[in-house]
């Protein structure tokens, strides 16, 4: 359904950030979620836990796929392991071309949509205007706050899952490990 979503929006010039949540939660976040949960019911684990364990796999989730797109536009190519502005040329519809469009006014507006809407393009000129708009409109910031916002969440599904901390500690430095990544 996530996939779908994500193709559906290629077509679409009015994603909102609630629906590209939802479509990152079921793209990516649901299959991680899946996995502590089924690990949790393997391990017998009460309800509550099980709960909070698929909490806190939706929520890491995305946080992890929110830095991912953020890397694709401030990541170092050579450590990301791909060409960074893909997601710039391709026009997709990410947290970060989303909050750009919902914040651009006037000259940054008219420009973005030029960028949009061209067929043809120099491709490193095109990632460097659109990552200049994103600058000036503070989207690395909003993208940096959105993705602690969600690790936070998560932090709070993990700590309440009722088991000693220490069970939970190759959980916890996972998660941190995925958020202090940088490809």
């Amino acid at each position: 359904e996530g996939q779908r979503m994500d193709m559906d929006f290629e077509k679409r010039d009015d994603v909102t950030e609630a629906e590209y949540i939802e479509m990152i939660r079921l793209k990516t976040s649901v299959l991680l979620a899946c996995a502590l949960k089924i690990g949790a019911i393997l391990a017998d684990a009460p309800q509550s836990d099980i709960d909070n364990l698929y909490k806190f796999g939706e929520q890491i989730g995305l946080a992890f796929q929110l830095q991912d797109d953020y890397l694709d536009v401030y990541g170092d190519a050579a450590v990301f392991g791909k060409n960074i502005g893909g997601d710039i040329v391709s026009n997709k519809k990410t947290f970060m071309l989303i909050q750009a469009q919902n914040r651009a006014s006037g000259q940054q507006r008219h420009e973005l949509e030029r960028w949009i809407d061209a067929v043809t393009f120099d491709r490193e000129e095109k990632v460097a205007a659109v990552t200049a708009l994103y600058n000036a409109l503070h989207i690395d910031q909003l993208a940096q706050e959105k993705i602690e916002h969600y690790f936070k969440e998560s932090q709070r599904y993990l700590d309440a899952v009722r088991i000693p901390d220490a069970r939970k500690q190759e959980l916890a430095a996972y998660a941190m490990r995925m958020m202090n990544r940088t490809y």
